[in-house]
């Protein structure tokens, strides 16, 4: 017998509650100029309590071999890889802005 939602009281196979999570955040992918004239790729407006933010920017890291970090709920990466990560994070549900 399938499980019930906890969230929506649909059974499992009907659940949407993760989707409607995803598509609901409003993330942001934006450049910054650091140090010496570095640029840093910045995602902002992670939900931690929906997904776990280190290992996305794992995922992140190796997606666009490149260094990084997960600090204070958002994630930077080195280099210029807006539109890599945008594709990236489209391709896993969510809405993306790039400013």
């Amino acid at each position: 017998m399938a499980g019930i939602c906890t969230v929506c009281g649909l059974p499992d196979e009907l659940c949407m509650c993760e989707e409607l999570a995803k598509e609901q955040q409003r993330i942001r992918v934006y450049n910054d100029t650091r140090r010496y004239g570095k640029t840093v790729t910045i995602v902002d407006g992670l939900d931690g309590s929906d997904i776990d933010i280190d290992e996305l920017a794992r995922m992140l890291k190796n997606r666009c071999a490149a260094g990084g970090t997960a600090k204070e709920g958002r994630i930077e990466l080195q280099g210029e890889h807006k539109r890599k990560v945008q594709a990236v994070l489209a391709g896993m549900g969510y809405t993306v802005q790039v400013q």
